[in-house]
């Protein structure tokens, strides 16, 4: 099942240690699962696994393996001991892409004084850009609002798809 052409293919992994193992119901991947699709872009794979560096790091690889040119983590981006997303993504990163995470806690900061805390961000991962949202499913989806103009862009030099500037 091939998307149309200029379709965002996405990946989406919640990273939760009570998500993943069945204690508590994913939110934040459902609500960037609607958000995606109300942008045209078609959700390819999605993943709920604990907060543990290798997993969050097995799931981005695969993902990117499989075509997902923007991969959405959602979870894991405080300051809590068992918050390791940033980290995660960090060490298998080719490039991390400050302004996203720069965007997402200034225009966070209106909402809520707690957006100096998160540690959301982008990075190229393989050919995909990532980006570490927070895991609450209303800031996963206003820190994705406030990013979306850079968005198709750097999926396409991710992917190394070419571009007319």
């Amino acid at each position: 099942m091939n998307p149309e052409p200029g379709t965002i293919l996405v990946g989406i992994i919640t990273i939760s240690d009570r998500a993943s193992a069945g204690v508590y119901e994913d939110h934040g991947g459902p609500a960037l699962k609607k958000a995606a699709a109300d942008y045209g872009w078609k959700v390819s794979a999605e993943a709920v696994v604990p907060d543990d560096i290798e997993k969050i790091q097995q799931a981005i690889r695969s993902f990117s393996a499989q075509g997902c040119g923007l991969i959405f983590t959602t979870g894991g981006t405080g300051i809590a001991e068992r918050d390791v997303t940033p980290e995660a993504i960090r060490a298998i990163a080719r490039v991390e892409i400050p302004g996203f995470g720069e965007v997402m806690r200034a225009r966070s900061l209106a909402i809520t004084p707690n957006a100096m805390i998160s540690r959301c961000l982008g990075a190229i991962v393989d050919s995909s850009l990532v980006l570490a949202l927070p895991g609450k499913p209303s800031g996963a989806v206003e820190c994705l609002e406030f990013v979306i103009g850079a968005v198709p862009h750097a999926v396409k030099l991710a992917m190394k798809i070419p571009t007319s500037c």
